[in-house]
């Protein structure tokens, strides 16, 4: 039996890293599909990191798509709607 890990229990991310050839168009589409399985309980951060911990290979695409999900989570989110406008004193 293949070995699962609970942040990749379809073995998404592990697989990805065992194809021969695979594209970083092909890994977004992957890491997509793996990010959208997790469940709601899960830090996405934490669970991208311990997959570049398991599997990250220099040189992979998985592993920058993999970085590039987590810089994404780490960037500032700029507000919208009445909360990004500050308040004015009318």
């Amino acid at each position: 039996m293949k070995e699962t890990h609970q942040m990749d229990p379809k073995g998404l991310i592990r697989e990805a890293y065992r194809i021969d050839g695979i594209t970083a168009e092909d890994c977004r589409t992957i890491f997509l599909d793996w990010a959208l399985t997790l469940p709601v309980e899960v830090d996405n951060g934490q669970a991208i990191e311990t997959m570049l911990e398991l599997h990250g290979v220099e040189g992979h695409p998985m592993t920058k798509v993999l970085r590039e999900g987590l810089n994404t989570l780490q960037q500032p989110r700029r507000r919208g709607g009445a909360s990004g406008r500050g308040r004015s004193s009318h």
